[in-house]
């Protein structure tokens, strides 16, 4: 679900591997109805708009849509393929923007914004073709040296 670069090596990024201004790969998903509906009960959300086109349409949506737990995963997801497996996840602040509707494309993008004492910050915008579907702020502790 999705392509992402390929990785420098398998391992968790170190603080001295990371500055300022670094651009993360692009992570592309293609937002079928199976990965929309699949996400929202996987989550356990069995809020109606999340899985009934008819029910989702009867309240002014264009389509099913992706629930915010889908969202907040995805969003980590994004870092932490960059990062490595050992980062640790140290904050997360989304702010949703646009629905992320059925039949759409999720392009994820990110941006280090700070890095200092073991502690990176990368700035996230997941964008559809109606705009950012979600701005997002995660702080991650790396390792001293990898």
């Amino acid at each position: 679900m999705g392509e992402v670069a390929e990785p420098e090596d398998v391992l968790t990024r170190g603080e001295t591997r990371v500055a300022v201004g670094t651009a993360l790969p692009t992570l592309v998903i293609d937002l079928t109805p199976t990965f929309v509906i699949s996400t929202a009960l996987a989550t356990r959300d069995f809020t109606p708009v999340h899985h009934d086109t008819a029910v989702a349409r009867a309240q002014g949506s264009a389509d099913i849509f992706l629930n915010i737990l889908t969202t907040m995963g995805l969003v980590e997801r994004y870092v932490t393929d960059w990062t490595g497996p050992e980062a640790e996840l140290r904050g997360i602040k989304v702010r949703l923007g646009v629905p992320a509707y059925a039949g759409d494309t999720l392009t994820f993008s990110g941006t280090v914004a700070e890095a200092s004492g073991g502690e990176v910050t990368v700035e996230v915008t997941g964008a559809v073709s109606l705009g950012a579907h979600a701005t997002a702020t995660v702080r991650l502790a790396l390792p001293e040296a990898a």
